[in-house]
């Protein structure tokens, strides 16, 4: 009997951490309808750059009869790839009521209306002769990237077994990079990388929002949202059999439960909680050094940091495929390594290296017309600043987040 309590006691655990078949299609369809379009919107605006410009001259000439000057045409540019950020903010903003009211799950089905509408505007504002249309369709493509980010985690994170639900928090971080080498492989000239092709890339968009929609109906909601703000607790016990492929779910019902006791806390009283005061701290720090590294430069202007450093630009849509796929091996590698190296050495040793090859990226850019190889160091220096991000900052804030949103 000694030798059989612990064969009990491991084969109990193995069991719930297993992965149901709906729990691997949920996360995958979710994943797959939200990250990956975060991740694909971060890079498409990369590859067709030069025709975009183009498209916004000849449609200041055509409206005003004169040519766009360099100064507007520049601000042009930088609306349009800012603006998508503007639009996540408003999108983080507006998640919170939204999944209270609606759900997790018809949350991310709702929010396929504004991915629709925003590849819409994209892909025929050429046909139409309208900028506007594209720098509108960025900012609400943003808004649906805010309310994805937000709601994909709540939802995965609570239709899982907690004790896998950082892995969880890994798939989103690795679609978000499938997103961008996505965006980057349909935006070689061969495909949608063209003078007439690339309205393509934006209306590409609704083929991950579509899959969604045709698949997430067929799953049950949050269980934690039917029980606690529906007080479905069929329902939610239903959910939880399917999600985690058992039939005997009263536990977490009763984990689900004790949180209705939770007290929740303001912004203003959190912050004057002096019990809290460090890890406030060290939040606030670490989100800013997430958001202000300078990954999303590197995205967004890929192709004109490697046109600076003296790579042919027929050749620069090819280089630029190394990005994502160094992006790809980093997330995949981060994830199996952070269960042993521990997420503080990761973050640490991550936002260091970005440090140290964004500088000798700096000087090498400077300097690039005094030596023929410091070209070839300023790739060089673009793929390690990705892979430092991914190994570090990237999975792990995902992975991180997924484990939080439901902390009991």
């Amino acid at each position: 009997m000694a030798n059989v309590e612990p064969l009990i006691q491991r084969t109990s655990r193995r069991e719930k951490t297993d992965w149901s078949g709906s729990l691997i299609i949920a996360s995958l369809a979710g994943a797959f309808g939200s990250s990956f379009l975060y991740g694909y919107n971060l890079s498409v605006v990369n590859a067709p750059t030069v025709y975009i410009k183009r498209f916004y001259n000849e449609s200041w000439e055509r409206r005003y009869g004169r040519v766009i000057d360099e100064g507007t045409i520049t601000l042009l540019w930088s609306i349009t790839v800012s603006i998508f950020s503007i639009g996540g903010l408003v999108g983080a903003i507006i998640t919170t009521p939204i999944v209270k009211f609606f759900g997790r799950k018809h949350t991310l089905l709702i929010n396929n209306v504004f991915a629709v509408v925003a590849a819409l505007l994209m892909a025929l504002c050429q046909l139409a002769g309208s900028f506007e249309m594209l720098l509108l369709g960025r900012i609400v493509m943003g808004i649906d990237a805010g309310v994805s980010l937000s709601a994909l985690p709540i939802y995965l994170s609570e239709i899982s077994p907690k004790e896998i639900r950082g892995s969880l928090g890994q798939v989103t971080a690795i679609f978000i990079c499938i997103g961008v080498f996505t965006a980057q492989v349909l935006g070689l000239p061969e495909i949608f990388g063209n003078e007439s092709r690339w309205p393509y890339l934006f209306g590409v968009i609704v083929v991950p929002s579509l899959i969604q929609v045709g698949i997430l109906p067929f799953l049950p909601e949050s269980p934690h949202y039917l029980l606690l703000e529906k007080n479905d607790k069929s329902g939610a016990e239903k959910a939880f059999r399917t999600f985690f492929g058992k039939d005997d779910v009263s536990h977490e019902l009763e984990e689900s439960e004790a949180q209705r006791d939770v007290k929740l806390e303001s912004v203003l009283q959190l912050l004057r909680n002096r019990s809290v005061r460090w890890q406030i701290i060290t939040v606030i720090i670490t989100m800013a050094c997430y958001q202000l590294c300078g990954l999303n430069a590197i995205w967004y202007y890929t192709n004109s940091i490697f046109s600076e450093a003296g790579i042919s630009h027929k050749l620069i849509p090819y280089v630029t495929l190394s990005t994502s796929t160094v992006e790809i091996l980093s997330a995949v590698s981060s994830g199996l390594a952070v269960e042993r190296l521990g997420r503080r050495p990761l973050l640490i040793g991550g936002f260091g290296l970005m440090v140290v090859f964004f500088a000798i990226l700096t000087v090498s850019l400077t300097f690039q017309n005094h030596a023929y190889w410091l070209p070839y160091l300023s790739i060089f220096c673009i793929l390690a600043i990705i892979a430092s991000f991914c190994i570090g900052p990237g999975v792990q804030f995902e992975t991180s987040r997924a484990k939080i949103s439901t902390q009991e």
